[in-house]
């Protein structure tokens, strides 16, 4: 198992982050955080559950970009009303994509600019607000840049560590990780992101420039690498097409992608 892409080494990162998640549901949006949920299901967290992204739970994830009716055992059926109870019952966690990001950790992907007139209209708010107030919420970027880690969103869709505080404190409110394409990033006591960890080949420095607000780096150490049995999950069982690729592209030979 040689050449490990910059892609595989964001999947480990994304799958250790449902390493002691338990026996919730696992709300994975995006290549990367679906490959890393199906490779902590199949490696350190077999009590994760994963559905097929439609209706079902299923006792082996498929592939990405499979659902039930390509085969597989079906363990239970959740209409989405019934995903609702299970947000509110915290047994559910997530790891979303943000369109900004602050040093707090308020998530927008509604609209950029001036919500009465915006420069470019989003998804709009979904189900973010009641992931941040009803279990813990990670992020996922797969492109880091002041674009995304901004002084301040234009909308607040996810609640960030500060609106939290400020307002008495959510229970249940529990940011957790932003993992990007460039490093893992977690909360320090004062509720603002820090660096982690660097992936191979990336700088704390470098981390710092394409971030838009002071990020601290004291004591960031170097993301692991996905072992060989991660690395054969990932190329021949969870995304044997490589769609991993594509969203942290590969530059060339080796510890490659940007």
């Amino acid at each position: 198992m040689t050449g490990i892409t910059r892609a595989e080494v964001c999947a480990a990162a994304c799958a250790d982050a449902w390493r002691d998640a338990g026996e919730v549901l696992a709300h994975a949006v995006g290549v990367l955080p679906g490959l890393g949920a199906r490779l902590a299901r199949m490696t350190t967290n077999p009590d994760l559950a994963l559905t097929d992204g439609e209706a079902y739970f299923m006792s082996e994830p498929p592939p990405l970009g499979r659902t039930a009716a390509h085969g597989g055992v079906i363990e239970g059926w959740v209409p989405f009303g019934r995903v609702f109870d299970i947000v509110a019952a915290g047994r559910r966690r997530s790891m979303m994509g943000a369109a900004q990001l602050d040093a707090y950790g308020n998530q927008n992907i509604s609209l950029i600019g001036d919500r009465r007139h915006p420069t470019r209209q989003l998804i709009g708010v979904r189900g973010a607000p009641g992931n941040t107030v009803n279990h813990r919420t990670d992020y996922w970027v797969a492109r880091h840049s002041p674009k995304v880690f901004v002084e301040k969103v234009d909308v607040v869709c996810g609640v960030g560590n500060d609106r939290a505080r400020a307002g008495g404190g959510l229970r249940f409110h529990d940011l957790g990780v932003v993992i990007t394409d460039l490093a893992v990033l977690d909360y320090g006591d004062d509720g603002r992101l820090r660096i982690r960890s660097v992936h191979p080949g990336v700088t704390v420095a470098e981390v710092r420039r394409n971030t838009g607000f002071d990020l601290a780096g004291a004591g960031a150490t170097e993301t692991r690498l996905p072992d060989a049995a991660e690395l054969r999950l990932i190329r021949e069982v969870i995304d044997p097409e490589g769609l991993r690729n594509r969203e942290v592209p590969a530059a060339g030979p080796g510890l490659t992608g940007r």
